[in-house]
């Protein structure tokens, strides 16, 4: 299970940083304009026409939004809104996050390379510079005693 961990991770490495940021604009152009409109209605006994009106305002500028919600009194409505949108977010993210872990220990290896092995023990059968190539950086020396009899498996391309 842990490989499966450390495949998401290293798959989704670059793209946390760029989730991260999309919450953060995310939460400050709709989670504050829908704060301050849902609660600017309810306080005024309004209706969702007028409370659209009021994040149809304040959606191009939400410090202005946030600064008529601390004014308002509506910190706490602002919060729980960003809490409950935070864990909406982060259960989508989990959902991708897990789709993006590997299938099995050898997703991602290429075929035929020595990826498998670690710390240069295949140079203890195969050779770095010489003989017959099997991946890059690996060779089946031919002066090795024993068998060195190379099945190759594939098909030839030729057009």
């Amino acid at each position: 299970m842990n490989y499966k961990i450390e495949g998401a991770i290293k798959k989704s490495r670059g793209k946390l940083i760029v989730v991260a940021i999309l919450w953060l604009v995310l939460t400050i152009v709709f989670v504050v304009p829908i704060t301050y409109a849902i609660c600017r209605a309810g306080y005024l006994n309004q209706g969702i026409v007028e409370g659209m009106k009021y994040f149809t305002e304040y959606i191009g500028k939400p410090f202005s939004a946030i600064s008529q919600i601390s004014k308002n009194g509506f910190i706490g409505n602002l919060f729980s809104n960003i809490f409950v949108f935070t864990l909406i977010y982060a259960a989508i993210f989990l959902i991708g996050f897990i789709r993006s872990a590997p299938k099995h220990r050898y997703d991602d290896i290429e075929h035929g390379s020595s990826d498998w092995s670690e710390h240069g023990e295949q140079y203890k059968i195969l050779d770095r510079k010489k003989g017959i190539l099997l991946a890059q950086d690996n060779y089946l020396p031919v002066n090795k005693i024993g068998n060195v009899n190379v099945l190759v498996i594939g098909r030839i391309r030729f057009w």
